[in-house]
């Protein structure tokens, strides 16, 4: 069923949104402050593209205090914007019998878009 999900979530929007997120993490590598926001880009484009079957789960990191100073400069710069767009889509799709799959998996992006430093993907 995983392998079903994700396919149809690529078909209707997961693989036009992760190839945004990829261009995103790209722009955000060329300079050397954006490199941690890039791989955060990469991080949700992994999983904008699998996300069935995919857990977020918090990683102690040794980066600390700066993992915090990070997510709060992330939430400002986009990532308020990017959790609200996952909710309203998981709202709309909770509407729905067949959608509500699909919303849980908007839900898992919105806890990962919006603070996703000292998360991972497994």
């Amino acid at each position: 069923m995983n392998i079903l999900g994700n396919l149809i979530w690529l078909i209707f929007g997961g693989l036009a949104a992760a190839l945004g997120y990829i261009v995103g993490g790209c722009i955000l590598c060329l300079t050397i402050i954006g490199i941690p926001f890039g791989l955060q880009c990469f991080k949700l484009a992994r999983l904008e593209l699998w996300p069935f079957g995919s857990r977020v789960v918090p990683v102690n990191s040794a980066t600390g205090c700066l993992s915090i100073f990070f997510n709060i400069l992330w939430l400002l710069c986009g990532g308020l914007y990017t959790a609200l767009v996952h909710l309203l889509c998981a709202f709309l799709l909770f509407i729905t019998i067949i959608g509500i799959p699909f919303a849980r998996q908007h839900l898992k992006l919105m806890e990962l878009s919006l603070m996703p430093f000292g998360k991972q993907v497994l």
